[in-house]
């Protein structure tokens, strides 16, 4: 958990424990002056009756008190289901450079950058950029660049040279064997800037590359290049 998602769980949980204390305080208070209440009007002159408009006061004030408390703890609740933690943590993001599990990428500006991991140095690889329609749009060969992590910049052409829309979701299909011919799988993920967060179904999203991601598949975060 990073520093500023520990900030905001400690301010939610803070929050929540003062309107506990709060309410338990308002009913400790409110038995009191009940118990005062009744004492004293048992206990009154029947040929002189006590002035009851403070006692009215009081009662009206404390129900009010009682109220406001009441609205406080709903609307944190509210928050809480809300992710709004969650939402505050990830606002921090916008203008970062994050890292995101998955294989699908946006094409922006003509280009579509894939990051991928290699637990081993392969023979051969070959890359393929499938459309949102499972149709191949583009494939071949690619030198592996050992193992480890590495970029695949798809440059937006199809097999007959024609430049895409930008706009589309593309996904990086990666066939990669050893010197053995036995399989590698590589581990794709999608790098990019956070332009801003919302909640979207009560889960936190965050808008990498036009695409939006759940915050959870986020995997690191670091300032970007301009900053």
């Amino acid at each position: 958990m990073s520093t500023q998602q520990l900030s905001s769980t400690t301010t939610s949980t803070a929050a929540g424990a003062s309107i506990n204390n709060g309410l338990a305080s308002i009913a400790n208070n409110y038995q009191t002056f009940l118990s005062l209440l009744t004492t004293q009007l048992a206990n009154q002159d029947p040929t002189s009756p006590m002035d009851t408009s403070q006692f009215t006061s009081q009662l009206t004030q404390m129900t009010g008190v009682e109220q406001q408390l009441l609205s406080n703890q709903l609307l944190q609740q509210l928050v809480n289901q809300s992710g709004g933690g969650n939402l505050e943590s990830a606002i921090g993001m916008i203008g970062k450079n994050v890292t995101i599990n998955g294989d699908s990428a946006n094409l922006t500006n003509g280009t579509a950058t894939w990051t991928f991991s290699l637990p081993s140095t392969p023979s051969s690889m070959t890359v393929s950029v499938v459309n949102a329609s499972n149709d191949i749009i583009w494939t071949g060969p690619v030198t592996p660049n050992g193992s480890g992590a590495q970029t695949f910049t798809w440059d937006g052409k199809d097999m007959s040279g024609n430049q895409q829309a930008n706009g589309g979701t593309y996904t990086l299909k990666i066939t990669a064997t050893d010197a053995n011919g036995q399989a590698i799988t590589a581990d794709t993920t999608l790098q990019g800037t956070a332009t801003a967060v919302q909640t979207v179904n009560g889960q936190t999203m965050v808008t990498v590359g036009g695409a939006q991601v759940p915050l959870s598949s986020i995997i690191g975060v670091s300032s970007s290049s301009g900053s």
